[in-house]
């Protein structure tokens, strides 16, 4: 049985503007591993406890309990300002990983869906085949943090 080549065997271009299009206007969930909590508590010079106890909430799926950011009451990241991501250089895996998710690759078709909202996607630097799939096969621990 022969693997399909992906659509991106050549690479994707990608340069993300910093425009935050993908951390505003619409409802959703950025889930925190276990790096991504100490990552921005240590950012806001705060606790891992004190960051969960402000700046998220818990998604009950029934099936798992997940850790997510909370959002402004207009559904923008609780991070974002003015100026953009106050976290950016701290920002979530979720995050960082932006556009190369699952949906995003499917296909040409949905990489270009993509786009129409995303003014990075198809400008800047080529990533590579490989580098997109190791965002693919990258795995976190997104499973509600114990106490």
């Amino acid at each position: 049985m022969r693997i399909p080549v992906p659509f991106f065997q050549s690479g994707l271009q990608f340069e993300c503007t910093r425009c935050s299009d993908c951390c505003r206007h619409d409802p959703g969930y950025v889930f925190l591993s276990a790096d991504d909590l100490s990552q921005l508590a240590a950012n806001l010079q705060i606790s891992a406890s004190e960051f969960r106890q402000k700046y998220c909430r818990v998604v009950d799926f029934g099936f798992v309990k997940r850790l997510s950011l909370l959002e402004k009451p207009n559904n923008d990241c609780i991070f974002w300002g003015e100026s953009g991501c106050s976290v950016y250089e701290a920002r979530p895996f979720q995050c960082r990983a932006f556009p190369f998710w699952k949906q995003n690759l499917e296909d040409k078709e949905s990489w270009d869906q993509a786009g129409l909202s995303c003014p990075g996607i198809n400008r800047g630097k080529i990533h590579s085949r490989d580098v997109i799939e190791s965002w693919l096969n990258a795995r976190s621990d997104f499973d509600l943090l114990e106490e």
